[in-house]
């Protein structure tokens, strides 16, 4: 993938967070929802003051599938999906993981402190990108758990 596919996966991947949050809060039935981050955009638009019937599959949550499981930040920081710049990232959608498997670093107070992973699945999404800030309880990572 090239580093511009990775900027539109990811300034998608936040229009779709936007949209969730603002369905969520806004009060009453929506008439018309638009997002736009550079050349991308999301328009959303309930007919008739109803909303649609079913999600677009980009909109589906962890809720929708109890077998995914997202792996979060448990600290405020700087996500680094690679040990170093440049090298390989410590996973990649498609990747299979075990538990206690190290799936990125946050950087707090120049402190480098491992995300492990806590539970065995394949990686589905990587849902922060490299050298982003986070928030406590940010998903970082989507895992497909594994049946015992």
């Amino acid at each position: 993938m090239t580093e511009h596919t990775d900027e539109r996966q990811a300034a998608l991947r936040l229009l779709r967070e936007e949209a969730g949050n603002i369905v969520k809060t806004v009060p009453g039935p929506l008439a018309s929802l638009s997002l736009r981050a550079g050349e991308l955009a999301l328009d959303i638009l309930w007919a008739h003051g109803t909303a649609p019937a079913a999600p677009p599959p980009e909109m589906e949550t962890e809720a929708d599938d109890p077998a995914l499981h997202e792996i979060t930040a448990p600290l405020v920081g700087t996500f680094y999906a690679a040990p170093e710049p440049g090298a390989t990232p410590y996973v990649r959608v498609g990747d299979r993981v075990r538990a206690g498997q190290t799936i990125g670093i946050i950087e707090a107070m120049k402190l480098m402190n491992q995300v492990k992973s806590d539970l065995a699945g394949e990686v589905v999404e990587v849902v922060t990108g490299d050298a982003t800030p986070v928030e406590y309880g940010q998903a970082l990572v989507r895992i497909r758990a594994e049946e015992p």
